[in-house]
C-alpha cells in the first residue's frame, strides 16, 4: 500500500498550515532527505523533507492550499515495486479548510529559467546550503539562475556563478502581484467608506489572538526614563570607522545594554505562571522584526555573553531570515525578553504590549535633540525615551525601576558595554 505523507507540524503551536509549493512533481523519484514542498507556519515557511525512499504517486493536497490540518494526508508515495495501480487503494483527498491561493505561473518544462526563481512576494527560492554559500561569498542569489526542481537555486548553481565572476547589473522582472486584484466593494451603509478585503494570513491571525489575550489578561504597567545617547552615538561612529567587518546600530547597543541590566537585575528577567514565577537564568533577548505578513521576534541567546560586534552580525542575520521567512523554531521560540524599538521610524515614544508568558517589553524611541539642564544650565542633548512595559503579577514596580535605572547607566556610560 502507498506511504502516505501528513502534513507536517513544524512548531510546538503549529496546528494547521499553509502547502506553499510543491518541490517534486507526480511520477518524480524521492530519496529520504529531499526536500518535498515549503510549508508556510504561522512564524516561517519551512522546506519540508522525505522521511522514506520512493516515487511521488499522488499529490493529494495542491500548491498554494491554505488551512491544512497537521496530519491530514497531502501526498502519496509509492514504494519500491509499486505501481500506479496501488493508488487505488488510496483514501480521496480531503477538502481543505481554506480556499487555495493561486499557485505560481508554470515553468516552460524545455527551457531552464532566465533568472532565480521567486515567491509572489519577491522570495528567492534556494536550498539553506545554497544561500549560506552565497551569503559568505557575498553574492547576490537574485542573479543566479536555478537549476533546481521548479528553477531552485542548488549549491552547484551558486558555484557556477562565482567561477563566472561578476556579471552586469539587469533589469530587474517585473514581479506579478502577490495577491489577486483586490476589487473595492460598497460600504455596507449608504454612508460607510467603500473597502477591499485582504485575507488574514495565519501569522496574522496568531498575532491578533495573542495580543488580545495579552491585553486582557495580563495586567500592564508603564515605567519612562530618558536616555542621553550622545556618547553612544560616539563611541558607535568611532567604532565603526575602525572596520568594515561590521556596522553597528543602535539597536545593537540595546540589546547589549538590555542584557547586561538584566544581569543586574535578574527579577526583571522572569515569567509569569500558575503556580510559579519563572525566572530566567539564561539572557535570550526577542527583538520585534517586521515582516510582510507580520511582527516576529527572532532570539539573540545569551546575549549577555556576546560583544556588540557579534550582536550586530546575529541580528543581521536574523532579521534577514525572518523577512525571508526563513526562521528555525529554535530562532523564535522562546526568550525571556522583549525589545521593540520603532526609533528608526522617528517615533518619539510608545507602549508595546506584553509578549507572553514573558514579564517586560522595552519600547525604544528615536533619538532626538531636546534641551537638558546639565550642572544648572541649559544644553542640548540626544535623547532617546524608552518605555518598559511590565507584567504586574511577575515584576513590582521597584524591580521595573531598577532594572531601567542599570539600562540607562549602561546606555549612557557605553565603554561600559566593551568590557
Amino acid at each position: 500500500m502507498p506511504i502516505q505523507i501528513l502534513m507536517p507540524a513544524l512548531s510546538p503551536t503549529m496546528s494547521e498550515g499553509t502547502l506553499a509549493r510543491w518541490l517534486k512533481n507526480e511520477g518524480d523519484a524521492v530519496k529520504s532527505g529531499d526536500v518535498l514542498a515549503e510549508i508556510e507556519t504561522d512564524k516561517a515557511t519551512m522546506e519540508f523533507e522525505a522521511a522514506d525512499d520512493g516515487v511521488l504517486g499522488k499529490i493529494l493536497v495542491a500548491g498554494g492550499t491554505a488551512g491544512v490540518k497537521v496530519n491530514q494526508p497531502i501526498a502519496l508515495l509509492l514504494a519500491e515495486g509499486e505501481d500506479k495501480s496501488a493508488l487505488a487503494e488510496a483514501p480521496p483527498a480531503a477538502k481543505p479548510a481554506a480556499a487555495a491561493m493561486p499557485p505560481p505561473p508554470a515553468q516552460p518544462a524545455a527551457a531552464p529559467p532566465p533568472a532565480a526563481a521567486s515567491s509572489p512576494e519577491g522570495r528567492v527560492f534556494a536550498s539553506p546550503l545554497a544561500r549560506r554559500l552565497a551569503a559568505e561569498s557575498g553574492l547576490a542569489l537574485d542573479r543566479v539562475a536555478g537549476s533546481g526542481p521548479h528553477g531552485r537555486i542548488v549549491k552547484a548553481d551558486v558555484e557556477a556563478a562565482l567561477k563566472a565572476g561578476p556579471q552586469p547589473a539587469t533589469q530587474p522582472a517585473a514581479r506579478p502581484a502577490a495577491v489577486p486584484a483586490l476589487v473595492p466593494q460598497a460600504g455596507p451603509g449608504p454612508f460607510e467608506p467603500a473597502y477591499v478585503e485582504i485575507p488574514n494570513s495565519s501569522m496574522r491571525k496568531i498575532i491578533a489572538r495573542r495580543l488580545t489575550e495579552a491585553k486582557q489578561t495580563v495586567p500592564h504597567f508603564y515605567l519612562s526614563i530618558d536616555c542621553d545617547v550622545d556618547a553612544l552615538l560616539a563611541v558607535r561612529g568611532d567604532l565603526n570607522a575602525r572596520s568594515e567587518v561590521y556596522k553597528l546600530s543602535v539597536n545593537d547597543f540595546v540589546v547589549r545594554a538590555v542584557a547586561l541590566a538584566l544581569k543586574k537585575v535578574p527579577a526583571a528577567n522572569a515569567a509569569w505562571g500558575e503556580e510559579a514565577i519563572r525566572r530566567y537564568t539564561d539572557i535570550d533577548i526577542s527583538v520585534a522584526v517586521a515582516t510582510p505578513t507580520g511582527l516576529i521576534t527572532p532570539i539573540v541567546h545569551h546575549a549577555d555573553r556576546k560583544g556588540l560586534a557579534e550582536i550586530s552580525n546575529e541580528m543581521k542575520a536574523l532579521a534577514a531570515k525572518a523577512k525571508d521567512g526563513k526562521l528555525m523554531p529554535e530562532e523564535y521560540q522562546g526568550g525571556g525578553f522583549t525589545i521593540s524599538n520603532l526609533g528608526m521610524y522617528g517615533i518619539r515614544d510608545f507602549a508595546a504590549i506584553i509578549n507572553p508568558p514573558q514579564g517586560c517589553i522595552l519600547a525604544v524611541g528615536a533619538g532626538e535633540q531636546r534641551p537638558v539642564v546639565r550642572n544648572g544650565a541649559l544644553a542640548v542633548a540626544t535623547v532617546m525615551t524608552c518605555t518598559l512595559s511590565v507584567d504586574h503579577r511577575v515584576v513590582d514596580g521597584v524591580v521595573g525601576a531598577d532594572f531601567l535605572a542599570a539600562f540607562k547607566r549602561l546606555v549612557e556610560d557605553p565603554l561600559a558595554m566593551l568590557l
